[in-house]
């Protein structure tokens, strides 16, 4: 038994960088606030990171033999009702994430194969949207077949996607020295420019710093195989918030080197990675092979966590479904172990995502621009799970046994996890107000907003009309 427990603190620390971290978090929060969200990752870290890793260190330490992640958490805490519930979240927040998973290969394919990201700029909306819906579907349609090979992409391209994350803050810091770049950031050296203003807007921004931080608990199964699990494992967690802390603040300070702070392309959130590797690459002389390197990295990462996200948390919410709550039909397993009627539903819904807002968002870089941001404001959703299961565990701490403590006192430990609960209730909510302009476009700010309000609630709303459908079921076989 002892021999399994190999992992060190640092294994621990890596698993979860690659887990958690890419270069598109640092694109995106400085696209929305500029130089100043280096104070915004500082603020983030402290008060929300850290406790989080830590948490999810004793949750996944107390219920190390627990299958089904957050699920399981809850069930052990609670009820099978609620369990249900965190299983649910889980499974129906990735709907968004694989709606805009198809707009992420287009423009990867559009910088390998024509050297720019025009395509986003010049193309209907729902043209784009259209030729989305047949990449998702075809995904779907290769998910089902069972097959492994697009997983095993996954660990290739997410190393790859970590060497390019870090190779660019390399490139970047130390452009200015090596070559002939210029900072493009007007006084960049001065503290004023990394001031936020803490105004509504910048509050609307927030959901999108927890979104790029959430997500630890994947890393949960690994506790019982770390060696010493209550000493190391929280080890290798403060060690994963040093390296995230330093990647987003190094990689921020080079987006600000790379791109001038004042004035932000409409297109960074969408393009802002492919320029600043062509960027890098003319200041080097390698003409476009970051870029190139960069989009082949992009083009299976995306591809890989579209196979991935379409069939693991399917498997979450199904895996132990409880009759009670998922009618039969929908766990109904085919030769090849797919289930295939949950397919059928994730296939409804995300064509559904994917198609309604391009009738009213016809720009297609805002569609890109806004599906990131319903990312950020329905994804952190299932965090609050995490959060939930750590005040109940200590609301009965003596129930439980743990290696690890993040902390001994229980009321404190209540207090940290309805403080965490909140702060992510709170970016969620602000996060569904639209990034773009009210006045340049009132009818798409009010078309954003209210998609924005109504898909929550929707998602809510299927996830208690199945438990009411797998009542008829039973009522009708009894």
């Amino acid at each position: 038994m002892e021999n399994e427990k190999q992992l060190r603190w640092s294994n621990i620390a890596l698993i979860a960088f690659v887990a958690v971290w890419g270069l598109g978090n640092v694109v995106n929060n400085f696209a929305l606030q500029g130089l100043s969200v280096v104070t915004s990752w500082i603020l983030i870290m402290i008060i929300y990171f850290i406790p989080y890793t830590l948490i999810v260190g004793q949750l996944g330490s107390t219920f190390k033999d627990a299958e089904g992640g957050v699920s399981s958490w809850i069930r052990a805490t609670s009820t099978k009702r609620l369990a249900y519930y965190a299983a649910w979240t889980y499974w129906i927040v990735h709907i968004p994430y694989l709606a805009q998973k198809p707009q992420g290969i287009l423009i990867a394919f559009s910088w390998l194969f024509r050297g720019n990201g025009n395509f986003v700029n010049t193309t209907p909306a729902l043209v784009v949207q259209a030729i989305c819906l047949v990449l998702f579907l075809l995904f779907l349609w290769i998910a089902s077949l069972g097959l492994t090979t697009l997983k095993r992409i996954g660990s290739v391209a997410g190393t790859g996607m970590f060497i390019m994350s870090i190779l660019f803050i390399i490139l970047a810091v130390s452009a200015p020295f090596m070559t002939k770049a210029t900072v493009q950031t007007p006084n960049m050296f001065s503290i004023k420019s990394y001031l936020p203003k803490f105004d509504f807007t910048y509050f609307t921004t927030v959901s999108m710093l927890v979104f790029a931080v959430g997500g630890s608990e994947k890393i949960s199964p690994y506790v019982n195989k770390t060696k010493n699990p209550g000493r190391e494992f929280p080890l290798g967690m403060l060690v994963l918030a040093g390296m995230v802390a330093i990647c987003a603040l190094l990689g921020s300070f080079a987006m600000g080197i790379l791109f001038n702070s004042k004035h932000i392309p409409a297109d960074l959130m969408a393009n802002g990675a492919y320029y600043a590797f062509q960027r890098l690459g003319a200041f080097y002389h390698v003409g476009n092979l970051f870029l190139i390197l960069y989009a082949i990295a992009n083009v299976l990462a995306q591809i890989s966590a579209l196979a991935f996200s379409i069939d693991a948390p399917l498997k979450i919410l199904l895996g132990d479904a409880d009759p009670e709550f998922i009618p039969k039909k929908l766990s109904k397993m085919n030769k090849k172990d797919v289930p295939v009627n949950g397919y059928i539903l994730t296939g409804v819904l995300v064509s559904i995502l994917i198609i309604i807002p391009a009738l009213g968002i016809g720009n297609m870089n805002e569609l890109f621009n806004w599906l990131l941001n319903l990312n950020s404001v329905v994804m952190p959703m299932r965090y609050l799970w995490v959060f939930l299961a750590y005040m109940l565990i200590n609301k009965h701490l003596k129930e439980f046994k743990s290696d690890y403590k993040f902390l001994k006192n229980p009321v404190a430990g209540r207090l940290v996890g309805a403080w965490c609960f909140l702060f992510t209730a709170f970016a969620c909510i602000l996060g569904m107000v639209p990034k773009t302009s009210y006045a340049s476009n009132p009818s798409s700010w009010l078309f954003q907003l209210t998609l924005n309000i109504l898909t929550p609630i929707i998602f809510v709303a299927l996830g208690m009309i199945l438990p009411m459908i797998a009542r008829r079921h039973r009522t009708n076989n009894a």
